[in-house]
Order: structure tokens, then C-alpha cells, then sequence
């Protein structure tokens, strides 16, 4: 009898755990003024004792209504620093794009892909190391009925057998970022995770050198045959972007009664503080928000 007394008094007691509601965040945030100047600290008195708080300072990157974004309309801009040096000195090295590469490396691929060449809005060195491409946008080479589809960017070397030799370029630098309409930057890659690959068309001898540091065609003697060679990259989303994120203030074993923060630029700034109480049978969230105007 007394088994089933204690195994009523446990079923109750589990139910009545099991239809507690969590409650949500009861807290409020406010500031001794909504205008401060930029270098100022600004505190933030926090009533209330929240489980947890986040805090966006609404600052790029740090925006609360961003943070679940993960595509954007960007533009995605390329640069690069080149070399030649050796023989005849001429053009022939070109940089193509296309969104509708497979990725593998091998001749097939690259022919049946369609690639565009950018070349004319690049500058090349002559001789001069370390000559800065300028920055690219490859928004224009997006493809409009799929604009997540990736861009890949490669570089193609030619040339011919002739007495001067084949001359050498080499690739110093190479950055990728994608630019979002309110200027946030998310980079995509630099020369070490460019993810680059290499497809011979012509005389194997001579091929690019793929490095962590560069991309390298060497030089060849008056006696090589001609030659082409592409460096490929992996592929770019030109859509995605980081989502912004905020910063931890508390959790459940601490007390915040106020935070300091300082804006180091001019603006308005729309701050939200997220409370959460996070259970095993649910979660509450509430926000509070504060705009404040930082003037120079």
C-alpha cells in the first residue's frame, strides 16, 4: 500500500513539473541620457536578473536582426598582386571567371565550362613586383536565375616557343571578400585558402607551382614547347555573409546590474538586450531595446 501511496505522490509531483510553464525574462534597460558623444562610456542599467543576456550593440556586425542572416546581395571583389620577369615580356596571362565550372580539375571540365574573361579590368605588372590587380567586382558575372551558384576564378598562362624563352609570373597575393550593401566585409578567402587547383592543356613540363605562399609559373628555355596552363580556385557563394553575433554579459550564476560600453564612431545605434531562460521543457526570450544617437 505504501509502494502506491509513494508512487502517486511521485507521478504528481512529476506532472506538476512537466505542466510548469518556463517563465519569460522579466528585466528593463535604460540609460541616464539617449545621446552620448563617440568615445564616451555608456552605462546601461540592467533591473531585473535574467537567466542569461546577450548584448548587439547594433554596430555592423553586432546587429540583433542579423543575427540569423546568412545570405546577402553582395558584391563579391577580388585583388591580386602580380610578377613577370624573363623573356619576352608581353601579355599572357589572363584572369576568366565562370559560375558554371564543376570544379575538377581536368581539361573536360574547364573546356565545358563557360568562363569570361576579366583580364581588361585588371592591371597586370610589366615587370614591376608586387603590381596590385586593383579591386574586381564579380557581381556582374552572378548568375541571375541561380545567384548562390559558385564563381570560380582562375588564371590562364600561354605562351609559345620562341628564342627569348617563355617568361615567368608569379601571383604575390590573392584576397576574395564579399561586401554586403551595408558594408559589412566577409572574407572568403586569401592566397593560402584559395583552395587552388592546377589544369595542364599543353606541355607538362613547365606547369604551375601551387603554394600557401603564391601561384608560380617558372620560366622555360628558348627550346620549350609552347604551353598553357590554368590555376583554378575553389568556388565563391557570392551570397553568403557571416551572421552578426552578440556578446555574453550573464548567465544564471551571476548578477549584472549595469553594463559599459563605449561607441568609438558617430551614428545611431539600435542596442538590444536579449534575456533567455533556457529549461529542460522549453525556453523564454525577451528583448529590450535602447537607440541611442553618438555625435563626433
Amino acid at each position: 500500500m505504501r509502494k502506491i501511496i509513494y508512487s502517486l505522490i511521485s507521478i504528481g509531483v512529476f506532472a506538476a513539473c512537466a505542466k510548469e510553464k518556463v517563465s519569460a525574462p522579466n528585466f528593463e534597460v535604460s540609460t541616464s541620457s539617449l545621446t552620448y558623444k563617440a568615445g564616451d562610456s555608456v552605462k546601461f542599467r540592467i533591473s531585473g536578473n535574467p537567466d542569461n543576456l546577450m548584448f548587439y550593440s547594433g554596430e555592423q556586425g553586432h546587429k540583433y536582426e542579423f543575427r540569423k542572416r546568412d545570405s546577402a546581395d553582395n558584391d563579391l571583389q577580388i585583388e591580386f598582386k602580380s610578377l613577370v620577369q624573363f623573356g619576352l615580356i608581353y601579355q599572357n596571362l589572363q584572369v576568366l571567371v565562370s559560375n558554371d565550372f564543376n570544379g575538377k580539375a581536368d581539361t573536360p571540365s574547364v573546356k565545358a565550362a563557360t568562363w569570361t574573361d576579366i583580364s581588361s579590368k585588371a592591371t597586370f605588372s610589366t615587370g614591376k613586383d608586387s603590381v596590385s590587380s586593383g579591386i574586381i567586382s564579380l557581381k556582374p558575372y552572378v548568375n541571375a536565375q541561380k545567384p548562390s551558384s559558385l564563381i570560380y576564378v582562375a588564371f590562364r598562362y600561354t605562351d609559345y616557343k620562341k628564342a627569348q624563352g617563355q617568361n615567368r609570373w608569379v601571383i604575390r597575393t590573392f584576397s576574395a571578400n564579399n561586401i554586403a550593401p551595408d558594408g559589412t566585409v566577409t572574407p572568403m578567402a586569401v592566397m593560402s585558402t584559395g583552395g587552388w587547383q592546377q589544369v595542364n592543356f599543353k606541355n607538362t613540363a613547365f606547369v604551375w607551382s601551387l603554394s600557401a605562399a603564391q601561384l608560380l609559373m617558372p620560366s622555360s628555355t628558348a627550346t620549350a614547347d609552347d604551353n598553357e596552363d590554368w590555376a583554378i580556385s575553389k568556388g565563391f557563394d557570392p551570397t553568403y555573409i557571416k551572421q552578426d553575433v552578440g556578446t555574453a554579459l550573464k548567465n544564471i550564476s551571476t548578477v549584472l546590474p549595469e553594463y559599459g560600453y563605449v561607441f568609438t564612431q558617430p551614428g545611431t545605434y539600435k542596442v538590444v538586450f536579449e534575456g533567455s531562460s533556457v529549461r529542460y521543457n522549453g525556453e523564454q526570450r525577451t528583448t529590450r531595446e535602447v537607440t541611442l544617437t553618438i555625435t563626433p
